[in-house]
């Protein structure tokens, strides 16, 4: 997790995960390895097309990468043509975004009337079970990058939807929670949880 700048407009100094929008780019990068099949399927259950499912995937690691310094990459051969500046630097060093471990958990979307609205899906990977290279480090859109235990990371200041996902993160660790996608919506001032 990382602390966002104070200068920020939206969510200052407030704790989240390395995240962001879908680079255009993100759709053409190939993988070392795919979205295991069960994470496509739930993907394509959100709504998303078979593309969409990679993209969205490709995304989170490169916003790791590009927020916290880490890579979820294995060596593949490089794609001859040219590199799109928000992968500089990753499939530099020979490496394309390695998709298998990754799992989706967590689906929500911004209530209205917020500043910045997004409609985001969320992923977890277990660090033994994917490449990792790089080095965990702040970098511009986040502070104080570090990896916090779910219990402390509960405590720091957060945006409500990320104690959701920490909190449903820890019953997937323990094995409590249930085996759907969780999803946070809000329609006619209501908030709904449902899953996917």
């Amino acid at each position: 997790m990382g602390r966002r700048h104070a200068r920020q407009v939206f969510m200052p100094n407030l704790y989240v995960f390395p995240g962001g929008r879908v680079d255009r780019s993100d759709a053409r990068i190939s993988a070392a390895s795919p979205l295991r099949a069960d994470v496509m399927a739930r993907l394509r259950q959100s709504g998303a097309s078979a593309a969409r499912a990679h993209a969205l995937a490709v995304a989170a690691v490169r916003e790791t990468f590009e927020e916290a310094g880490l890579i979820v990459g294995a060596s593949r051969e490089r794609d001859r043509r040219s590199v799109a500046a928000p992968w500089r630097g990753f499939l530099d060093q020979g490496l394309a975004p390695a998709l298998a471990g990754l799992s989706y958990i967590f689906h929500a979307i911004t209530p209205p009337g917020e500043p910045r609205r997004f409609n985001t899906r969320f992923f977890m990977a277990r660090a033994e079970e994917v490449p990792l290279a790089g080095t965990l480090e702040s970098r511009s859109e986040l502070a104080d990058v570090r990896w916090v235990p779910i219990e402390e990371a509960l405590g720091l200041p957060i945006p409500w939807v990320t104690g959701e996902v920490l909190k449903h993160v820890r019953g997937v660790l323990s094995g409590a929670a249930p085996d759907a996608v969780p999803f946070y919506r809000r329609q006619r001032g209501r908030d709904i949880y449902g899953s996917e």
